[in-house]
């Protein structure tokens, strides 16, 4: 710790530091709340200087702590050069300024900034921005990176994630891996595919390489962690969010999944409450592979994180049909099987818009406000986190228009998150839908 204490790296210097070591003070900031408050501190001091280099320095700095705003004002005054109008890129882009900070690459580029790095950062740029045609276009004038860059694989995964072509996505990050090994996003992001796909033993692998070579690399803690509950390794399960809260002793959402962790290990299994639940929430919460299916309708359905009878109330027919190799005889097996359940495709959605269309319409300004807030704005255990993205939503609005059989009927969400749900709801003044 004295070593990650005195920073390894001095970004007030005569000299601007290289963009290598600049990454590497950043590893180093975010490796610990008490860095970051120590980094924040050497920043505050250099921002009242009018010094170009200074001010250049400066905004890196915040753009490295996360102050977008005051990072731009500062960089501006900087000298210019490729660095410059590179740290002026990437803050744009957290700000989702993209058209300009896709200027300032090519300031930076026609200043000397490499090529090849400007031309990934743009395809990054376009795909943050949802300009997917661009983001190709990018990507395919540095198509003689091929098997020589790793950056390339990876930012061309993460285009073809963002197209919904998953597999070819998971071959370009391995891809990646092969020519650097050590590539920590590449190897976070493949983590993270396999997770969502449901190859958990390929996740958890590729975590624990990820936390070998970032031993602080929070995301990759906390979704292990989230793994290992899964399986009820409770002790492993503490042991990642132990790390996370060592070195970010203050870290909401480890704090929070830290309790639940705990509470589960003590928890006892309640008869009563067993037979209590719905025999709807039970139907819902069946696994598709309780059913006799085609080889190529389950695993359409494993790749489309298809796994319960609930998943397929939130889809459409045409949905299903505009997967690649889903048909008609595919179409029928599905049917036939929720026929026997009382069930249709699309019926959770058609719920909703029934909702939407018998629910007085909120005229209220602040009420539009509220219901249009993201569920970030939500404090909640990392489990809770992943099953609203999983079912897409993303407003409280959204949220609240969805009943509690519908978050069962998610893989792996139980009654623990959901009462979680139902108290952060609370605390705006709203609920989830009732049936009743």
């Amino acid at each position: 710790m004295e070593q990650t204490a005195q920073m390894q790296i001095n970004l007030f210097r005569e000299q601007l530091s290289s963009m290598e070591e600049i990454r590497q003070l950043s590893h180093l900031v975010h490796s610990s709340e008490a860095n970051q408050m120590r980094f924040a501190e050497q920043v505050e001091q250099n921002l009242s200087s009018n010094a170009a280099l200074t001010s250049l320095e400066a905004g890196i700095g915040l753009f490295i702590l996360g102050r977008y705003r005051e990072a731009v004002a500062k960089l501006q005054k900087g000298p210019d050069g490729k660095e410059k109008h590179l740290y002026l890129a990437f803050t744009l882009r957290r700000l989702r300024k993209y058209d300009e900070a896709i200027q300032s690459l090519q300031r930076a580029k026609d200043l000397g900034a490499e090529a090849l790095n400007v031309s990934l950062e743009k395809a990054a740029t376009y795909r943050h921005a949802g300009n997917l045609e661009s983001a190709v276009k990018e990507i395919r004038s540095c198509a003689n990176f091929q098997n020589v860059s790793a950056e390339y694989h990876y930012q061309f995964a993460r285009l073809q994630e963002a197209q919904g072509l998953y597999d070819e996505a998971v071959s370009n990050y391995k891809t990646a891996l092969e020519l650097a090994p050590t590539h920590q996003r590449a190897l976070f992001h493949l983590a993270y595919r396999y997770d969502l796909s449901g190859y958990e033993d390929q996740a958890i692998e590729h975590y624990k390489q990820v936390i070998a070579g970032s031993p602080t690399y929070v995301s990759a803690l906390l979704n292990l962690a989230v793994l290992h509950e899964d399986r009820g390794e409770f002790e492993k399960a503490s042991i990642c969010i132990e790390k996370v809260l060592e070195s970010h002793p203050n870290h909401p959402r480890a704090v929070l999944f830290y309790k639940d962790v705990e509470s589960s290990k003590t928890m006892f299994y309640d008869e009563e409450r067993e037979k209590k639940r719905s025999r709807k929430n039970q139907i819902l919460e069946t696994p598709i592979s309780d059913f006799e299916l085609s080889v190529r309708s389950r695993n359409c359905l494993r790749k489309m994180n298809i796994r319960t009878l609930g998943d397929l109330l939130n889809i459409t027919e045409a949905e299903l049909l505009s997967y690649k190799n889903f048909g008609e005889t595919s179409l029928r097996e599905i049917k036939a099987i929720l026929d026997q359940k009382g069930l249709r495709l699309g019926q959770a959605m058609e719920d909703k818009l029934l909702q939407m269309e018998t629910t007085p319409e909120r005229t209220a300004d602040d009420d539009k406000g509220l219901m249009n807030r993201s569920v970030d704005d939500i404090q909640m255990s990392v489990r809770a986190r992943k099953c609203l993205q999983k079912l897409n939503l993303r407003t409280l609005g959204e949220l609240a228009r969805t009943t509690d059989a519908e978050l069962l009927g998610c893989k792996n969400f139980g009654v623990t998150s959901l009462n979680e749900i139902k108290k952060a709801l609370a605390g705006f003044g709203l609920s989830l839908r009732s049936l009743d």
